[in-house]
């Protein structure tokens, strides 16, 4: 029983892992409108096909007044949504529960003039695969 409280109160006391810890990013020396671009063209340029570009900031510059804020976070933020048939089969193939994790996304940025490109961390195991593609097409927007 001494186990099980114990597990118990340090499940309670983790602490959880940071946003910043979860996600990769690179400073982009450009506007926001020119990262957005040069992402679309980078995964575009690989065969793949953008299903949605989700327009976060527009999104929380929109309803912080709803929440009760009045912070902006972003100056401006899409996240490119996209999935890769050939790397998903696989890494579904290896695991089912991968599908978690598509679609995948690269995000653009922009905090008061400092724009940055990025994407969220993957699992060890196969999806470091999709991670790797993922950086390198930030790397392609980056050039």
């Amino acid at each position: 029983m001494r186990h099980i409280l114990t597990a118990g109160l340090l499940a309670l006391t983790a602490i959880p892992a940071s946003a910043a810890d979860e996600a990769v990013t690179y400073p982009f020396n450009g506007s926001f409108d020119d990262a957005a671009f040069a992402v679309e063209n980078a995964i575009i340029g690989r065969g793949l096909v953008i299903d949605y570009v989700s327009h976060t900031g527009e999104m929380l510059a929109r309803t912080a007044e709803d929440v009760g804020s009045d912070t902006e976070l972003f100056t401006e933020a899409d996240i490119f949504l996209f999935c890769s048939a050939q790397l998903s089969r696989k890494v579904m193939e290896a695991d089912l529960m991968n599908i978690a994790h598509c679609p995948y996304g690269i995000f653009v940025a922009d905090q008061g003039g400092e724009v940055m490109i990025g994407y969220r961390t993957y699992p060890d195991g196969p999806m470091q695969e999709v991670q790797a593609m993922l950086d390198e097409i930030v790397k392609d927007a980056m050039k």
